[in-house]
């Protein structure tokens, strides 16, 4: 449980970044106060977290020929695609999360993301629960 939480934060982290360095990327922006900031970012962390945990194997099954000709540079393409889905899902559960374009707001979120997640993992080493 607390290996969740400690992803659901960085997934945070990076979204909150990501919106903050992307002009295209809108989050929690019509929030009124703090409290409700902190919980659309947590909430919109945790549909991220699901989509990369249930379509992101399926997708990058399917992409693998073209990930191995462009040597992983598709999988910045497969991870805006998650992102992209993160808008389309957070627009149906009425949370204030929304990526305007995919090239390029999606693509370079996907970036911010990236880096974000690969300092946390160098900051956070990997515990595993028993």
């Amino acid at each position: 449980m607390k290996n969740f939480l400690i992803r659901l934060v960085v997934n945070a982290v990076a979204l909150w970044a990501a919106a903050g360095l992307i002009s295209g990327i809108h989050l929690a922006e019509g929030a009124a106060d703090n409290s409700a900031k902190i919980r659309t970012i947590l909430l919109v962390a945790l549909v991220f977290g699901v989509i990369n945990a249930l379509l992101k194997p399926i997708a990058t099954f399917f992409s693998f020929p073209v990930i191995i000709v462009t040597l992983g540079l598709f999988m910045i393409i497969v991870n805006a695609a998650m992102l992209q889905l993160t808008s389309w899902f957070a627009g149906k559960l009425d949370l204030a999360f929304h990526v305007d374009h995919f090239f390029w707001d999606a693509v370079l979120g996907a970036c911010v993301i990236a880096v974000v997640g690969m300092i946390a993992n160098m900051v956070l080493p990997e515990k595993h629960e028993v």
